[in-house]
């Protein structure tokens, strides 16, 4: 299904209509979203962030690749990976806070499927 509407956008393209140069990139559009509205443990999360630390997981803190290109495009190294705690896991879990240069820091409930950029 995707692979088609990239297909009729570009095709779009061609003829320049304007909608569809934004329909193609509409899969990498991050909503928003206020710390109050994040769980506990990703509130509790952040707050390390900006305090700088202790983290609870050897592997927070290390580069985010962005691979899948969702959050915005950045030199490699830019964003960093924090785990946010999900409570009955005994393993790091799915949920993580993915930040570049505080306070830009997004929220990821599905190991980077999908992210929320955090609001203050």
């Amino acid at each position: 299904m995707l692979r088609s509407v990239r297909a009729l956008c570009l095709i779009g393209l061609l003829f320049w209509q304007p909608f569809a140069f934004a329909a193609l990139f509409a899969d990498n559009v991050v909503s928003a979203i206020a710390v109050s509205q994040l769980p506990p443990e990703a509130q509790s999360t952040l707050q390390l962030i900006k305090q700088g630390g202790p983290f609870p997981y050897p592997r927070d803190g290390i580069v985010f690749g962005n691979r899948e290109k969702f959050l915005p495009g950045q030199a490699h190294g830019y964003y960093r990976e924090y785990t946010v705690k999900t409570p009955g896991v005994r393993h790091r879990g799915a949920r993580r806070i993915v930040c570049g240069v505080v306070p830009e820091c997004y929220y990821s409930a599905d190991h980077y499927q999908s992210f929320f950029r955090i609001e203050e």
